[in-house]
C-alpha cells in the first residue's frame, strides 16, 4: 500500500483558514504559515527559474562543445593511427 504524500502547503493554508473562519485569527494564521513556509524554503538550496534556465543553457552549450571535441579527437586519432601504420 502506497503512502499518500502530504497535501501542498497552499491546501493546508486553505484548510486552516476554513477552520479559523472569519475570526481575527485568520490573518495571523495566514501570516504565520507564510513566514514558516518562507523559512523552510530559504533553508532549501533552491534557485530562481532564471538561474535554472541560465545554467541549463550553459550545460547545453557545454555538451555541444564536448560532442564537437570528441569528434575532433576521434578524427585526429584515426589520422595519427593511419600515419603511424604507414611509417
Amino acid at each position: 500500500m502506497a503512502i499518500k504524500p502530504p497535501p501542498p502547503p497552499w491546501e493546508v493554508l486553505q484548510q486552516v483558514n476554513e477552520m479559523v473562519g472569519n475570526s481575527g485569527l485568520k490573518g495571523e494564521v495566514d501570516k504565520s504559515v507564510r513566514a514558516l513556509a518562507q523559512s523552510a524554503l530559504s533553508r532549501l538550496e533552491v534557485v530562481s527559474r532564471e538561474e535554472f534556465d541560465a545554467q541549463s543553457e550553459i550545460l547545453k552549450r557545454t555538451r555541444e562543445r564536448v560532442v564537437t571535441l570528441e569528434a575532433e579527437l576521434e578524427a585526429m586519432t584515426k589520422e595519427f593511427e593511419a600515419l603511424s601504420s604507414e611509417g
